[in-house]
């Protein structure tokens, strides 16, 4: 399968990116890919494109949970109905990944701190206990005891080419006859985003990424 090169992987980042997060971050993308299967330039570009956008280029490996009082009203208005309620987990990203993520995706309590534990996190932000839990069988990683291995190189590279391989992205992904490729990766975008937040965003980097592979 191609590599990515050095000088591809910096042609998609901003103008504003130092050689050393290239150098970071290449050698373990380049093994997630090989690892599972992103194999060609439509998976490699498709890919790409999302973890791009999710990670805002390589840089932010965890979840962003400190809202505002108003902030939370807005996101999640059944759950802090009041604006005493919202202030009780403003800019408190540890209290509220409690609460958010409490008795869903395996996770415990808002007592037992899974989902401050087992927040979003990798480039693809895994979120949830369950999901660690698979990812880290599947990686051969014991991610629930060590959950910020996720947010290392390795484990982000890998974590989010797991999610995109069992999610079955490649195939989505691969070229087919008679198919619509750009509707195919907004396949892609809502599935790994549950919708269509940052969809231009991700469409962008998908036709340069398309653009820079295509040229080897």
């Amino acid at each position: 399968m191609p590599a990515i090169s050095q000088e591809q992987l910096a042609s998609l980042l901003d103008t504003a990116a130092d050689n050393s997060r290239v150098t970071l971050w290449l050698d373990p993308i380049n093994a997630a890919l090989t690892e599972w299967s992103i194999s060609n330039t439509p998976r490699q570009a498709a890919f790409l494109a999302q973890v791009l956008h999710e990670s805002a280029q390589l840089k932010v490996l965890s979840e962003n949970l400190n809202y505002s009082s108003v902030r939370l009203r807005q996101v999640w208005p059944r759950r802090f109905p009041t604006d005493s309620v919202a202030l009780q987990y403003a800019n408190n990203p540890e209290k509220l990944a409690s609460n958010v993520y409490a008795n869903r995706l395996g996770n415990g309590d808002e007592a037992s701190g899974d989902g401050w534990k087992y927040r979003g996190r990798g480039l693809i932000q895994l979120t949830g206990r369950d999901n660690y839990e698979r990812c880290g069988k599947a990686l051969k990683l014991d991610l629930l005891a060590q959950p910020e291995l996720l947010q290392e190189p390795a484990g982000a590279a890998r974590s989010a080419a797991w999610y995109w391989a069992t999610a079955g992205l490649n195939e989505l992904a691969d070229l087919k006859p008679n198919g619509n490729a750009r509707d195919d990766f907004i396949k892609i975008c809502q599935r790994v985003n549950g919708g269509d937040v940052g969809l231009q965003s991700r469409l962008d980097y998908w036709n340069k990424a398309t653009q820079v592979l295509a040229l080897g």
